[in-house]
């Protein structure tokens, strides 16, 4: 062993106890369906902007109508997906956490929010929020009795 190099412990890896892992065993194909589901949601959505850009201090049109809709899929599939039929367990996962949390933003419509208010658009900026708000709610409840109405 006069060859080997010496060692400062710091290459040493540390396991942790296997129930602090536990929870997550056997999750690996629910993450890569949340991924694939996410970045695709994600693509989507910068797609989205792109057809519906909007300048420093205008009504950020695309980032409302992606959360309206996405509320709207949302409720709708959460339907579909609970109360119609038996779905694959790696449905939900890709379609409601990754696809559509992909696609819906909360931090744009923050972001847009502050942007509004600092350039003083305060009317705009009101509107946005409130009207993000409760459009968001209402296209979710939307979302669940038109999916309940289809499904009779």
């Amino acid at each position: 062993m006069a060859d080997a190099l010496p060692s400062s412990g710091e290459d040493d890896v540390v396991v942790p106890p296997p129930r602090l892992l536990e929870p997550l065993s056997g999750q690996g194909r629910v993450f890569a369906v949340i991924a694939a589901g996410g970045a695709i949601g994600a693509l989507a959505r910068y797609g989205v902007g792109l057809a519906l850009p909007h300048g420093t201090g205008a009504f950020p049109l695309g980032t409302f109508l992606i959360n309206v809709v996405g509320c709207l899929l949302i409720g709708a599939l959460i339907v579909v997906i609970t109360e119609w039929r038996q779905a694959h367990p790696l449905v939900r996962p890709f379609v409601v956490t990754g696809f559509l949390g992909g696609f819906t933003t909360f931090s744009t419509y923050a972001v847009d929010s502050e942007q509004l208010l600092a350039t003083g658009r305060v009317g705009t900026a009101a509107a946005y929020i409130a009207g993000t708000l409760a459009a968001a709610v209402l296209a979710t409840w939307a979302g669940i009795r038109l999916a309940r109405a289809v499904h009779r």
